[in-house]
């Protein structure tokens, strides 16, 4: 920078000289031809100042054309003086160097999403400015039915029910749903969210086919519904074909004929008149059986009213009062603040609650200081409610089994309480689930969308 700045004023020292010159012999006409050399020379050195001083500006003016244009094949010879202005040159080439791989490493990315936006088996859309459809990968085309279409008012026209479900859903929110391809029925996962790409805000969906797995989990669910109903029926049939037998024993004959009343004695008599009250009794269990069945079966439909929860939770402490205080059990309830009222079936989510506070007092028994908490709060947008106890907790291996219907661990229970309760959850929109750990307590979560009222 020194010698730069030294060579500056030598030219302008060297510029004065020529013009004091052009000044000494102005208005000698002999010299007419030393005026037109000098006046030259004058020009020429002005020129070549400003040409040399502002090198530097136009180096840095070709830097930012090549970086706003991306022409990354620009280079910046060493030519400037100084050693200073051949680190800014080699630094103008290095920042050259850096914007041309960060953009072959965008390149790259930007390639490789593609790649796999084009492979997973996840169906993508991203409408922009509403109508415009700026990505359909061929999972979405496939899972649709719609090929090689850039415009949201086609889908509709092609597709009118997926198109219908996701403007249902607006800008925000997931749904599982049916899409029909001909005769092909799927069930798949609808997600909608919106985003903002580039400054526009745009909506991106994507459809995720579940068939197989649901097909799988139904499966499961009814290998562990057959278990458990074989198990009750069999409890109960067992019993009822043995004795049957039993009785057909006491009245053969020992040659293998019918007996006569007459000849049956008291304590044969006896013997078939217990057997005949325990098929009754087993019968009994069985029309029981049935009747919890056809109860777990015919849920109504919930009818959402604008409920307050403190008055809820207060209702279903008076409910269940008689039964926590002989037991000595403790039952308090909170609120968040501001969470005051919520749109709910009122009588439908009472009974859930009653539901899990009965589970709660069975497995309290015995516990020391027992107590159940009633809790509602907020959680990224959702409304849950929360009941809590410090009971004996749920064996790990029963976690899994809990909400299938006829399972109970009690001798006593029929097994439809949880299964009901997460029928009713579910008809609200929303999901139940349990975190337990033995010999600590349980908590059941019941996890609905924003329904705040």
């Amino acid at each position: 920078m020194r010698r730069f700045s030294l060579l500056v004023i030598f030219r302008v020292l060297l510029l004065v000289a020529t013009t004091m010159t052009f000044a000494f012999i102005f208005g000698d006409e002999r010299l007419i031809f030393n005026h037109i050399i000098l006046g030259a020379v004058i020009i020429f050195q002005v020129w070549e100042m400003i040409h040399f001083v502002g090198r530097t500006n136009s180096e840095l003016t070709r830097l930012f054309n090549a970086v706003r244009h991306q022409d990354f094949s620009a280079t910046f010879q060493q030519g400037l003086t100084g050693s200073s202005f051949k680190e800014l040159e080699s630094s103008m080439n290095e920042v050259i160097r850096a914007y041309k791989t960060v953009k072959i490493q965008r390149e790259a990315q930007f390639h490789l999403l593609q790649s796999l936006v084009s492979q997973i088996q996840v169906g993508i859309l991203v409408i922009a400015d509403r109508d415009e459809i700026t990505l359909f990968n061929p999972t979405a085309e496939t899972l649709l039915g719609i090929q090689g279409t850039r415009n949201w008012n086609m889908v509709k026209q092609l597709n009118p029910d997926f198109a219908r479900t996701v403007e249902e859903l607006g800008g925000n929110g997931r749904k599982l749903t049916e899409l029909k391809d001909g005769r092909d029925t799927r069930m798949v996962s609808l997600d909608v969210r919106t985003i903002q790409l580039m400054e526009r805000p745009c909506i991106l969906i994507t459809i995720q086919d579940i068939n197989s797995e649901i097909e799988q989990k139904e499966i499961e669910a009814w290998h562990k519904l057959i278990r458990i109903l074989t198990h009750e029926i069999m409890n109960s049939v067992t019993p009822i074909a043995s004795l049957t037998e039993t009785m057909q024993g006491l009245l053969a004959s020992p040659d293998g004929s019918q007996r006569r009343a007459g000849d049956i004695s008291e304590e044969t008599a006896a013997d078939i008149r217990f057997s005949l009250e325990t098929i009754q009794k087993r019968s009994e269990g069985l029309l029981k059986f049935v009747d919890t069945y056809r109860k777990l079966t015919r849920v109504p439909k919930p009818s959402p009213e604008r409920v307050y929860l403190r008055e809820l939770f207060s209702s279903v402490e008076r409910l269940m009062s008689d039964s926590l205080a002989q037991r000595g059990i403790l039952l308090e309830y909170k609120t968040e603040p501001g969470l005051e009222f919520v749109h709910l079936d009122r009588a439908l989510i009472e009974q859930v609650l009653i539901n899990l506070i009965t589970n709660s007092m069975y497995a309290l028994e015995g516990r020391p200081s027992p107590f159940i908490q009633l809790s509602a709060y907020t959680n990224n947008g959702s409304v849950i409610i929360e009941v809590s106890d410090n009971g004996k907790g749920i064996p790990a291996k029963e976690l899994n089994e809990i909400f299938v219907p006829f399972f109970s661990t009690r001798k006593d229970g029929s097994g439809i309480g949880l299964s009901l309760s997460k029928q009713i959850v579910s008809l609200h929109g929303g999901t139940i689930k349990v975190s337990s750990q033995e010999r600590k307590g349980t908590s059941f979560y019941l996890r609905f969308g924003d329904i705040r009222a």
